[in-house]
């Protein structure tokens, strides 16, 4: 891939690209590893990551994921993380794009369309709910990195039998910051996580922008070659 990096730069300057998948797919790794290739190939990248990345995202972030999610409504779940996206999409990714950079963003709305599908929300309400919160601002590409769940979980420390156990119970204490526990989603069960997958799988049929599913259990350069191989075909 000689000379890859900087004929990708040029072809994602004020581009928006998300990766996603299910946990342990090594969507931030991968989020990562693309934006320091960009950015040794004198590209101007932001890299922001969904729920969060702003301040009051991060405040909602903290409601979405440091607690029990059993008692709330899998609607009120779904707007929340739309009201986070709406401010990430506000405050970070329009303005980057608007100054000709590169937004890499680790999870966006196929992670709603996913995960608050298998807790019952239709995946297609998710998109109409999108097309309020963020306009126009849906990514040019999305990457979906498909791994198997047991080999999420055991990329992440987890075990299929622990999933469903030890949720945060505590309702009156912030949590901003990692504790290192399962976060509440992560901590469901494992049924709801090979949901999750499924739901990647077949989010390309509705979705109103591209999305590509790439293979994930190579290792985390193959992985990062396939991403670059991508992007550099449908960016051209």
């Amino acid at each position: 891939m000689n000379g890859a990096p900087a004929r990708l730069v040029k072809q994602l300057k004020g581009r928006f690209v998300v990766l996603d998948g299910p946990d342990g797919c090594g969507k931030t790794t991968q989020r990562d590893l693309l934006a320091k290739t960009l950015n040794d190939a004198g590209g101007q990248v932001v890299s922001c990551r969904d729920p969060g990345g702003t301040r009051i995202g991060d405040r909602i972030r903290s409601v979405l994921l440091d607690f029990d999610l059993s008692t709330m409504n899998v609607a009120c779940e779904t707007l929340l993380f739309m009201a986070s996206r709406a401010q990430l999409v506000h405050e970070v990714i329009a303005p980057a794009l608007s100054a000709g950079k590169t937004v890499l963003c680790d999870r966006f709305v196929t992670s709603t369309c996913a995960y608050q599908g298998a807790a019952g929300f239709d995946p297609r309400r998710v998109v109409e709910l999108a097309r309020f919160a963020i306009d126009d601002s849906w990514p040019d590409w999305t990457i979906v990195l498909d791994v198997p769940v047991e080999l999420g979980f055991s990329r992440i420390g987890r075990k299929a039998h622990h999933a469903g156990r030890n949720r945060r119970k505590s309702e009156g204490e912030q949590r901003l910051f990692d504790t290192g526990q399962p976060d509440a989603m992560e901590a469901r069960s494992v049924e709801f996580h090979r949901r999750v997958r499924e739901l990647y799988l077949e989010v390309q049929r509705y979705y109103p922008t591209p999305v590509c599913v790439i293979d994930a259990t190579d290792s985390i350069e193959q992985t990062h070659h396939k991403v670059m191989e991508h992007l550099l075909h449908v960016s051209a």
